[in-house]
């Protein structure tokens, strides 16, 4: 076993598992092998004085962010305690350098922080690394103290990948954050840019009746690799672009392995646990491509040596020219499935990776659960209850007040996910009735909301974010509230909002997906406006949306949505439903 191996036990197993195909979309098809020169499986990184550069030969035509990296590795912020001098710097100092400004406009992302230049000059958004989306209640009170400081300008987002992002941030406070996210268990190191991003697993591990694997020890295992314990990793820093991952322990594949960099899919091999492993999966402005199988098998004690050996082989190959080509899947495109796997298997420790396994233990044939409402633990006399937090937003007072049930009513805990919303786990039976009848859930964060609202995603939007061309999350929640009046669905139906091309709400995997645009009115006028996504698919069958119709502007989706239901989804027409009753 090497040194990076720990040994867990197998799950047992499932009665009712069967072997399923592999989870591709429209079909994903691996890159064919090709033939590679030598030269070009060279690294093209080296290491020197603990950071990894590029080597002088390959610096030619590298975009903007790599000669940013190129003239101070970013993790020297946090690991030499840059980020000390620069919090003591005034605005006007920092901006008189283009050193400095680098500072906090890239390599601060590093530590997890974003200069909020365009809309909040002077204020950081600060992500999180919350592996599988665990939560305390001394660390969400913690993150309620910071937010409540900045008053307006403070509140907190649930995001997409089970995580925590805090916004309102100064840099003078930076220090001093960062010393009391590490009291509370919590880093916010290397969430950012050309990194690994919060590892994924499923919301209900460890309290699942129907679950494969607890995903929780793999999920945690993986943070502390990538950040070495909260230390900073730059061995695994000084990526080509951000990279995602998520280990896979439910039927339900809540964990959206399809979009994944590395999704670990659990099945069995020879009597033993382990993961199939699907690579490539991603959004971006230009592209998104689902994840398609490495054709490899890995023990449970061999996660972290696997995930590794990917992210070597992605950091020593990868290009680093056009950003908008530079995530792994165009490293794969280029080398071939086969070669790209025997760069990750000359990387594992005895330099040798198994063949996928056909013992596939994710049920093709499962119907995807609800997270929200009051459902049953597989402890006896438990239940956990999943609150929905309306496109993510949490205000200080009201983290402070989850916290507050996590203790009075759980073990003080909560889980995120990724639809946006809360779980409180290990709620005892006796005391349901009191919890469903706090106020925070009979007027805000309802555990039974509309079958439109309980699935509605959306990103920061331009309230926030630079880079978003549209408001989303007020919008989002103006548009469903509009659409239910005038009609009725019978099951849930997922909107999803995105601010900008770059999908941070994931139009992409929705029924119905909204990406923010700059249109004309029926007058020839500029208008906030969105392209409409249909058909994207979740689960087992996954499918990429695709467009639907271009360039709507906002003020006139609503009749547009209402059809699309009754077209689409079978929703009725309330007056007729009325009229009906």
């Amino acid at each position: 076993m090497s040194s990076f191996s720990v040994r867990f036990l197998a799950p047992p197993c499932c009665p009712n598992s069967r072997p399923k195909t592999w989870l591709c979309a429209t079909p994903t098809v691996a890159p064919v092998a090709s033939e590679v020169e030598a030269s070009r499986l060279e690294p093209r990184v080296v290491e020197r004085d603990r950071y990894w550069v590029l080597k002088e030969e390959h610096r030619g035509g590298i975009n903007p962010q790599e000669k940013v990296k190129l003239e101070k590795d970013p993790m020297k912020l946090f690991m030499e305690g840059g980020i000390e001098e620069l919090a003591k710097m005034s605005l006007e100092e920092i901006e008189s350098s283009k050193h400095t400004k680098d500072d906090i406009d890239v390599r601060l992302k590093w530590l997890g922080l974003f200069h909020r230049r365009k809309h909040h000059y002077g204020r950081f958004m600060m992500r999180l690394k919350l592996p599988n989306g665990v939560t305390t209640s001394a660390q969400t009170r913690y993150l309620a103290s910071v937010i409540r400081k900045y008053r307006k300008d403070g509140c907190a987002d649930v995001t997409t990948r089970q995580n925590w992002q805090i916004r309102g941030v100064v840099l003078p406070d930076v220090p001093e954050i960062l010393k009391g996210l590490a009291e509370v268990g919590l880093t916010s190191l290397q969430s950012g840019m050309d990194n690994v991003r919060n590892p994924v697993g499923n919301p209900l591990a460890g309290i699942d009746p129907d679950e494969i694997v607890d995903t929780r020890p793999y999920s945690n295992l993986l943070s502390q690799f990538i950040t070495a314990n909260s230390r900073g990793n730059p061995a695994m820093s000084n990526l080509p672009r951000k990279w995602n991952v998520c280990v896979v322990g439910s039927h339900d594949l809540f964990e959206h392995p399809h979009i994944n960099d590395l999704a670990y899919m659990p099945a069995n091999k020879d009597g033993r646990f382990g993961f199939n492993l699907l690579v490539g999966g991603f959004f971006s402005a230009k592209r998104c491509a689902e994840a398609v199988p490495l054709d490899a098998w890995v023990s449970a004690e061999d996660v972290i040596p696997v995930c590794k050996a990917v992210l070597e082989a992605y950091r020593d190959l990868g290009f680093r020219g056009n950003r908008q080509k530079t995530r792994m899947m165009w490293l794969i495109d280029e080398l071939g499935i086969e070669v790209f796997r025997s760069e990750v298997e000359k990387r594992m420790p005895g330099k040798q990776l198994e063949r996928a396994s056909q013992e596939d233990l994710v049920q093709k044939q499962w119907e995807r659960r609800d997270c929200l409402g009051v459902h049953p633990q597989k402890q006896e006399g438990l239940s956990y209850v999943g609150i929905h937090i309306p496109v993510g937003r949490v205000q200080a007072d009201e983290m402070d007040e989850l916290a507050r049930l996590a203790d009075e009513y759980g073990t003080g805990e909560l889980r995120l996910t990724v639809e946006q919303n809360i779980i409180i786990p290990n709620v005892d039976n006796s005391k349901l009735d009191a919890l469903l009848k706090e106020p925070l859930l009979k007027e805000r964060f309802s555990p039974e909301p509309s079958l439109l609202m309980k699935t509605l995603v959306a990103c920061t939007g331009n309230q926030f974010c630079g880079q978003a061309i549209i408001e989303t999350k007020a919008r989002a929640l103006k548009v469903t509230e509009e659409v239910e009046r005038q009609v009725a669905v019978t099951r849930p139906v997922r909107m999803h909002w995105t601010g900008c091309p770059n999908t941070c709400g994931q139009v992409q995997v929705a029924d119905i997906g909204f990406m923010g645009c700059m249109t004309r009115d029926e007058n020839g006028k500029a208008t906030e406006g969105v392209d409409i996504f249909l058909g994207g698919r979740i689960g087992s069958d996954s499918h990429l949306a695709e467009v639907y119709k271009k360039g709507v502007p906002c003020k006139d989706l609503v009749p547009i949505v209402v059809d699309i239901l009754v077209k689409h989804f079978g929703a009725v027409q309330r007056n007729r439903e009325e009229g009906e009753d």
